[in-house]
C-alpha cells in the first residue's frame, strides 16, 4: 500500500496527469483508486514509474515538463471572442517582447508582435524561476482550426487556435420543434428480399414509410466496419474496426451496377446451391454474420474481378476514389494483410505491426477486394443520405465511444491509443462488478498534440451523412473509466480529458455540417457534465425508465425541451419486458443478480408502475382498472408525444410488444447481443393495425400545439 506520505505524493503526481483519485458511485458515495491502479495508469499515460518507489522523481520530471512548455498544444476560443494564449517562460523573459504568426485555415498569414504583455503567474519550479504571460490574438477570428506560432530563443512552438460557435448546431425553429421519428438496429430490419438481415437499401425504404406517416427522424445502431471473418468475430456494433469507414455487411448486392455486367455473379446467384443457403439465412430467427457475410463474399468477389478485368468508367472512378481517399487505401491493405497473416495484427511481425505495408504483404485480390467494398459502401451511403434529404428526413446515426483494440484504426493511430488499459465503467446498481468495455481509450494529451485529426476524421464521416448524431456515452468528453489489464472492472480509475477542447470540435463541424449532437448521458453521470451540454448546445437522452429508476415525481413533471425523448436504448429491455418484469428474470438466469436482489428489483418495479399508472390516470391517458401492457405503452407514448420534447423516438419493437432485448451489456458469450431479427417483415409491421394506429397517434400528439 505504501507510506500516507507516499500514497500523498502519488495522489499530486496523479493530479498533474488528470487522473482521479477518488470519484463519486452512483449511490454518491466517495471510492478512492486503488494504488496498484493509479501506478499501472500512470505508467500508460507516460509517467516513468513502475513502483511506489519512483514517484518522487516522476513528480519532479512532471513538473518540468509542464513547465518547460511555453504553449499548450491547443488554444480555444469562441466566435467574436479574442483568443487568450498562456505562454510560459522562464523569469528571464518576463518583459521581453514577443513575435510570432497566427496562420489561419485558409493558408492565409499574419504577423504578430506584442510587448507589454502582463505577467499572470509565477512559480519556482526545482531551482528554476518561470512566469506565465497572457497574449492575445485579433479579434473577429473566423470560426476554424487556425496556427499560431510564436518565436523563442532556441526554437518556434506552435498552438492549434480552435475557433467555435458557443453552441453545436442547431436549425432555425428548434426552439419550438417537436418532431418524432422511428428506431430499429439495421441488422434486426428484416424485407422479404432481404439476405438474412437488413441492407443499406432496406434502410432507405423505412425512411421512406417513416416519412410517408408523419416522422422525421430514423435511427439505427452504428454502421461501421466489425470483424465477420473466420480468424476474428466481434459483431458489435460498438467495437468498431473503424470509425471512419462503413460496414460492407449491410451492402445490397442487387444495387450494385457491376452485377448486370458480371455474369458469374449472376449465375452463381442463381445456382441452387446458393439460393439453399441464402434462404436458409432468411429462417434463421438470429442474425448469422459469419455465415451471410461469406455467402455474400461469393457475390462480391465475382463482381469485383468482372470490375478490375477490364477499363471502364467506373474502374476509372474507382480509382480516383482510391486517390482522393488514402486512408481508405490504406484500410484495404490492412485487412488483405490480416487476411493473410490470419492473426490480430499485434501478432505480426515487427514491421507490419509498426504500420509498415508494402506489396507482398498481402494478395492484391484481397486489397482490390476491401477497396472496392469500401467504394460501394460510401455510395449506398451516400443514396441514404441523399433520400433523407428528399423526404425532409433525418438520420440519426451513433458514434461508438471506442474501437476494436485489433482494428485499424488503433493499428493505424497507435501513438494516440493507451496501451495496457481498457475503457470501462464503474459499479452500479445494474452491474454491481463494473463493466469492461475491451477498447483502448484515447491519450487524452497525445490527441492533443496530434491537433485532434484522428477525432476531426471520424466526426466529419459521420456529420457528412448524419442529420443527427448521437455521441456514446457522452461523458467520455469530461472523463473515462480506465481500468489497467489483469485487474477487475471496479478497480478502475477516471481519467479526465480536456472537455472544453472537445466541446469546441464538437459545435464547430457540427455547425459546417448542420447537424444536431446528441449526448447519451446515462449511467454514472459527473455533476459537470449536464451543465456543459446545456451550456454547449448538445441535446441529451430522456429514457422514462431509467429516469423514474432515478427520481420518479421528478421524471414524469419535467421532459426537457432539448432532449430525444424514448421509452428504452438498445441496452435496455423492450417496454413489455420492463412492464411485465420479464428482464429481472433473464438478469437472474444470466447470473447479474441474484435471489435476494431479485426481490429487491421487483419491489422497486413495482413501485415504479403504481407510480406511473397514477400519474397517467390523472392525465386520462390509462384506466388503472384496464392496464396491460400494450395500454400502459400508448399511454407511455402519450407521454412522450404531448411533451415538449425535441424529439421522440420510438422502438419499432415496441410496438409489438416484443419481449426480447436487442443487448444485455456484461452477457458476452452468455446472451445472443447483437443478432436478434424483428419478429415481423418491414412489409408485414408497416400493415399491423398496432403498429400504424399507434404512430399515427404520435404524429398527431406531436403536432398539435402543447398547452402550457
Amino acid at each position: 500500500m505504501g507510506s500516507p506520505a507516499e500514497v500523498r505524493l502519488l495522489h499530486q503526481l496523479a493530479q498533474l496527469y488528470r487522473v482521479q483519485t477518488a470519484y463519486s458511485d452512483v449511490s454518491h458515495r466517495r471510492r478512492r483508486a486503488p494504488v496498484e491502479a493509479l501506478l499501472a495508469v500512470l505508467k500508460s499515460l507516460g509517467a516513468p514509474l513502475a513502483t511506489l518507489k519512483d514517484v518522487p522523481s516522476a513528480w519532479r520530471q512532471r513538473q518540468q515538463e509542464l513547465w518547460r512548455r511555453p504553449l499548450e498544444p491547443v488554444t480555444v476560443a469562441r466566435a467574436g471572442e479574442p483568443p487568450l494564449i498562456r505562454v510560459r517562460l522562464p523569469a528571464a523573459l518576463a518583459e521581453a517582447a514577443l513575435a510570432g504568426q497566427l496562420t489561419l485555415e485558409n493558408g492565409q498569414p499574419q504577423e504578430w508582435r506584442g510587448a507589454d504583455l502582463p505577467v499572470v503567474e509565477a512559480a519556482e519550479v526545482e531551482g528554476a524561476s518561470y512566469v506565465v504571460r497572457q497574449l492575445a490574438l485579433p479579434d473577429g477570428l473566423p470560426i476554424g482550426y487556425h496556427r499560431f506560432t510564436l518565436e523563442l530563443p532556441g526554437g518556434c512552438r506552435e498552438t492549434l487556435v480552435i475557433t467555435a460557435p458557443a453552441e453545436a448546431y442547431l436549425p432555425p425553429g428548434a426552439s419550438d420543434s417537436r418532431i418524432w421519428g422511428l428506431f430499429l438496429p439495421l441488422y434486426a430490419l428484416q424485407t422479404k428480399s432481404s439476405w438474412g438481415s437488413g441492407s443499406f437499401a432496406d434502410l432507405g425504404a423505412m425512411m421512406a414509410w417513416c416519412a410517408q406517416i408523419g416522422g422525421r427522424v430514423v435511427a439505427t445502431l452504428p454502421l461501421l466496419p466489425t470483424f465477420l471473418g473466420e480468424e476474428a468475430f466481434e459483431p458489435s456494433p460498438y467495437l468498431p474496426v473503424s470509425r471512419r469507414l462503413w460496414s460492407e455487411f449491410y451492402l445490397d448486392i442487387t444495387r450494385i451496377p457491376e452485377l448486370d455486367r458480371c455474369p458469374a455473379a449472376r449465375a452463381r446467384l442463381a445456382s441452387p446451391a446458393f439460393q439453399k443457403e441464402l434462404e436458409a439465412l432468411r429462417r434463421l430467427p438470429l442474425v448469422d454474420y459469419r455465415r451471410q457475410m461469406a455467402l455474400k463474399r461469393q457475390i462480391l468477389e465475382q463482381l469485383c474481378r468482372c470490375l478490375f478485368a477490364d477499363s471502364s468508367g467506373r474502374l476509372e472512378e474507382l480509382n480516383r476514389f482510391a486517390d482522393d481517399n488514402p486512408l481508405v487505401a490504406e484500410y484495404a491493405c490492412f485487412r488483405a494483410a490480416a487476411e493473410k497473416q490470419r492473426a490480430p495484427w499485434r501478432s505480426w511481425p515487427q514491421r507490419l505491426r509498426e504500420g509498415s505495408l508494402k506489396a507482398g504483404d498481402y494478395r492484391e485480390e484481397d486489397r482490390r477486394y476491401h477497396l472496392y467494398l469500401q467504394w460501394l459502401a460510401q455510395q449506398q451511403v451516400q443514396a441514404l443520405a441523399q433520400t433523407a434529404r428528399e423526404k425532409d428526413l433525418q438520420l440519426y446515426l451513433d458514434l461508438p465511444v471506442g474501437v476494436h483494440p485489433d482494428g485499424f484504426d488503433v493499428w493505424r493511430e497507435q501513438a494516440i491509443f493507451a496501451g495496457e488499459v481498457s475503457a470501462g465503467a464503474p459499479p452500479d446498481t445494474v452491474f454491481t462488478s463494473g463493466q469492461k468495455w475491451y477498447f483502448p481509450p484515447l491519450h487524452p494529451e497525445k490527441i492533443r498534440e496530434s491537433g485532434y485529426q484522428y477525432v476531426i476524421d471520424y466526426l466529419r464521416h459521420h456529420l457528412r451523412r448524419a442529420g443527427i448524431l448521437r455521441i456514446d456515452h457522452v461523458m467520455g468528453l469530461h472523463r473515462l473509466f480506465w481500468i489497467p489489464r489483469g485487474l477487475e472492472a471496479g478497480q478502475g480509475v477516471y481519467v479526465r480529458y480536456p472537455a472544453e477542447e472537445l466541446y469546441a470540435i464538437l459545435a464547430l463541424e457540427s455547425h459546417r455540417h448542420k447537424t444536431v449532437i446528441v449526448g447519451e448521458d446515462l449511467g454514472t453521470v459527473p455533476p459537470e457534465v449536464k451543465p456543459a451540454m446545456n451550456r454547449h448546445g448538445l441535446y441529451r437522452l430522456y429514457v422514462l425508465p431509467y429516469e423514474l429508476a432515478v427520481n420518479r415525481r421528478a421524471a414524469l413533471k419535467s421532459i426537457p425541451r432539448n432532449s430525444v425523448a424514448s421509452l428504452n436504448t438498445h441496452d435496455m429491455p423492450p417496454f413489455a419486458a420492463f412492464w411485465e418484469g420479464l428482464d429481472i428474470e433473464q438478469r437472474l438466469g444470466l447470473g447479474l443478480l441474484n435471489r435476494a436482489e431479485v426481490r429487491g428489483e421487483e419491489r422497486e418495479r413495482r413501485a415504479i408502475r403504481e407510480e406511473l399508472v397514477g400519474f397517467l390516470s390523472k392525465k386520462g391517458w390509462i384506466k388503472p382498472t384496464e392496464v396491460d401492457s400494450y395500454r400502459a405503452l400508448k399511454a407511455c407514448l402519450t407521454l412522450l408525444s404531448t411533451s415538449r420534447a425535441g424529439v421522440v423516438l420510438v422502438n419499432l419493437e415496441d410496438l409489438w410488444l416484443e419481449t426480447r432485448p436487442q443487448n444485455i451489456p456484461a452477457t458476452e458469450g452468455k446472451n445472443p447481443n447483437w443478432r436478434g431479427k424483428a419478429s415481423y417483415s418491414f412489409e408485414d409491421f408497416c400493415q399491423m393495425p398496432q403498429v400504424v394506429d399507434t404512430l399515427r397517434m404520435i404524429d398527431q400528439l406531436r403536432k398539435q400545439p402543447r398547452r402550457r
